[in-house]
């Protein structure tokens, strides 16, 4: 098999949740630009609008779907949705998420659920519906947004930390049951990655000068630096790659 193919992602249906702006928005554009059909998911309509645009003017195919990531009736119909535009969905990107901080004795319960809802039971829903679709035709792949937090605990987040946790434990469940169908489920896990959630972060001077001092680089990451992983993962070169959490953090996690 040539390189060319091997890596290739030319005409797969591939949907992103998220996609509005940040690490989904690069990945949808970079998908496109490496030739996939691309889905792009935000949580209200015409949230992908800027997305599209960028699709397009380059030249690339793309639609768009949307839902509240905390309501699962609206995820399931998403899911459907995307699902009818070409009949098929050929890879999944499970990147949707929010993040709420607060200190832990105070963080309120509602705060808690959502993020979970958003960032866990979406991820599930969405490959649940996705993956049946899959199995059906006996091929696919699903490709989870995990987090330098699903290794460590983090300050202020434990609902996100719980929740990116439970996402590099889905991605190996899933793996386990759905290999045997030629079905791969990986997962990203960013390093730190200059978007709106880690805005705070970069805002506050003692916690990103510590975690500057962390990454060998000394810069945060770009959200376009994820794209090639991405790609791999959605190609054939990566079909005996199965439950794998792949960090993508300028070696953060060597230190």
């Amino acid at each position: 098999m040539q390189q060319q193919t091997l890596f290739s992602v030319a005409d797969k249906v591939v949907l992103v949740t998220g996609a509005s702006r940040g690490i989904g928005q690069a990945l949808a554009v970079g998908f496109a630009e490496a030739g996939a059909k691309v889905i792009c998911a935000s949580s209200r309509q015409g949230g992908c609008a800027q997305t599209i645009e960028i699709i397009q003017n380059k030249g690339g195919s793309a639609v768009e779907v949307f839902a509240d990531l905390s309501d699962s009736a609206a995820v399931e119909a998403m899911a459907n949705n995307a699902l009818a535009v070409y009949g098929q969905v050929d890879v999944l990107v499970n990147n949707g998420g929010t993040i709420a901080r607060y200190p832990a004795a105070e963080f309120p319960l509602a705060e808690f659920q959502k993020v979970i809802d958003v960032n866990l039971n979406s991820a599930f829903l969405l490959s649940q519906i996705v993956g049946r679709n899959m199995l059906s035709r006996g091929e696919g792949k699903i490709i989870n947004i995990a987090s330098m937090l699903s290794y460590t605990g983090g300050i202020t987040v434990p609902a996100y930390t719980a929740s990116k946790h439970a996402i590099a434990g889905l991605t190996k469940a899933l793996a386990n049951e759905w290999a045997i169908n030629n079905i791969q489920v990986n997962a990203i896990a960013p390093g730190y990655f200059a978007t709106d959630n880690t805005q705070a972060l970069r805002d506050n001077p003692e916690r990103n000068s510590e975690i500057k001092k962390r990454i060998p680089s000394g810069e945060w990451g770009q959200p376009q630096q994820l794209v090639g992983a991405a790609v791999f993962l959605a190609s054939q070169a990566s079909d005996y790659v199965n439950g794998h959490v792949l960090a993508v953090d300028g070696g953060w996690l060597a230190r």
